[in-house]
């Protein structure tokens, strides 16, 4: 039986392994992890991380195939393909301090495998790297390998939370890239086999080393450029009494461009795009290409400044203050159906309300109190160290914020809600009663167009949508971004 371990019991190693898991059901797959209390939750009845449709994918193959330990070194030493899948956060300190990733934990277990092998193995990059990682780990595997022979692959995901137990069933690719040797070839068609027991050849890529990782931060990168050219438009929109909605569905209705993620919003969120990109800014910046580097930056500079384009608006149109003012905060988690708040705009958003003294009442149904409260008070970068070494306590004397139970009870007695996530739930509540249990003006700022603007109107709400023509109130009180 073919052996699988993955270091790393995260968004991308749990899923990840669970399905190959299910779909393969000759191979071991173990996924081990130091987090004594993340194991045990991958354990139990209530996963850690929240993805429609993963517990029933777990609950199939725990204990058959599928197992979760934090016996590490036993289950790398038995394993004959590892996947790492261990964070990448972004320097917070000395070279590339901003931008550059920290390999501090890729190269702990890179050598850590050396220790432990005494067989051949196979060593996959699951996680997000810089181009070239994998040159420096297959010199750390190399000279610490005691004559046992490591092959180095690249496999990037290309998940989307929220679908990423069907994207991982019916991905768009597969992408494998290892070294252009009769070793390398072999390790890459043994990767292959695995995956080709559910996923049709054609859709199996196969690069080099370098181009496999490099396609992973391009990716991530051309996504959020569309996301932050849109944003761009929806400035100009509101400016100019155009509909970003109808532009758009006009501009992506050419098969050259195409609709995906033209969706004007408050911003991008997650734990890679603006990761990502900064960390191909970097790149950028030592392989002397400056203005390739620029180029990128101006991406992440957009998504800034749309979040705080939108707190100015909520600030200006209520007289040009919030202190004091309860502000109701629909959503918290980055996109609608996970519980992940990595980057999520709210956290800017929030944190720009609060500093302007608002008293803030936040529901989000996937996001815990414990985590907005630690989200809310983390410094940045924070998230992406492993959960044993991010902060464990937020300041008990926040009386600004409340995390609540339900819609609801955020908007009683609010000046204003901010709808930051798309959840399907905020479409279909009852706005007449949020109306009738709101101080007046009531205002809804609504970050991700996801209500009906004229019927809320109807109601009685001033309604600023991203994008779309501004409520006559809110041309009366002009934001200064």
């Amino acid at each position: 039986m073919v052996k699988i371990c993955c270091i790393g019991a995260g968004y991308v190693g749990g899923p990840t392994m669970a399905v190959i898991a299910l779909k393969c059901p000759s191979i071991e797959v173990v996924v081990v992890d130091i987090s004594k209390s993340r194991i045990a939750a991958w354990n139990s009845d209530k996963l850690p991380i929240y993805e429609p449709g993963l517990d029933e994918v777990v609950k199939q193959c725990r204990g058959k195939n599928l197992f979760f330990s934090t016996e590490v070194e036993k289950h790398v030493y038995e394993a004959d393909i590892v996947f790492v899948s261990v964070n990448t956060p972004t320097k917070t300190r000395g070279l590339g301090a901003g931008k550059a990733a920290d390999l501090t934990y890729w190269e702990n277990a890179a050598r850590m495998i050396a220790d432990v092998s005494k067989s051949d193995k196979i060593v996959v990059e699951k996680s997000t790297v810089p181009v070239k990682t994998a040159e420096a780990i297959e010199k750390i595997m190399t000279h610490n390998a005691k004559g046992i022979k490591f092959q180095i692959l690249s496999n990037p995901e290309f998940l989307a939370e929220g679908t990423a137990i069907q994207d991982l069933f019916n991905p768009d690719r597969v992408l494998i890239g290892g070294r252009e040797t009769p070793e390398g070839e072999k390790a890459i068609q043994t990767l292959k086999n695995v995956y080709s027991q559910w996923i049709p050849e054609g859709k199996i890529l196969t690069t080099n080393l370098w181009s496999a990782e490099l396609s992973k931060l391009a990716a991530n990168a051309f996504l959020a450029q569309r996301i932050s050219s849109v944003n761009a438009l929806s400035s100009l929109c509101e400016a100019t009494g155009a509909n970003v909605n109808q532009v758009s569905y006009a501009v992506g209705t050419d098969t050259r461009i195409g609709p995906k993620f033209l969706n004007a919003s408050v911003g991008f969120g997650g734990s890679c795009f603006q990761k990502d990109i900064l960390n191909l800014v970097y790149i950028c910046e030592c392989n002397g290409l400056p203005e390739v580097a620029e180029y990128w930056k101006q991406v992440i500079k957009i998504n800034d400044y749309q979040k705080s384009r939108f707190v100015n608006r909520v600030v200006a149109s209520m007289f040009n203050t919030v202190s004091n003012k309860k502000i109701a905060i629909l959503g918290f988690a980055f996109k609608k159906d996970t519980g992940d708040t990595r980057e999520t705009p709210a956290i800017d958003v929030c944190k720009g309300l609060l500093g302007d003294k608002a008293r803030v009442s936040i529901f989000d149904p996937q996001v815990t109190e414990d985590q907005i409260q630690r989200d809310l008070w983390m410094n940045k970068f924070d998230w992406d160290h492993p959960i044993h070494l991010q902060p464990t306590s937020t300041p008990s004397n926040e009386k600004n914020v409340s995390v609540v139970l339900d819609a609801y009870e955020a908007t009683k007695d609010a000046d204003g809600v901010c709808i930051l996530t798309e959840w399907d739930e905020f479409k279909k509540l009852d706005y007449q009663k949020i109306y009738d249990n709101m101080r007046k003006p009531a205002f809804v700022f609504d970050g991700r167009n996801v209500v009906d603007c004229d019927k809320l109107r109807e109601i009685g709400f001033i309604v600023y949508s991203i994008g779309k023509p501004l409520d006559p109130w809110l041309k009366d009180m002009p934001a200064v971004a």
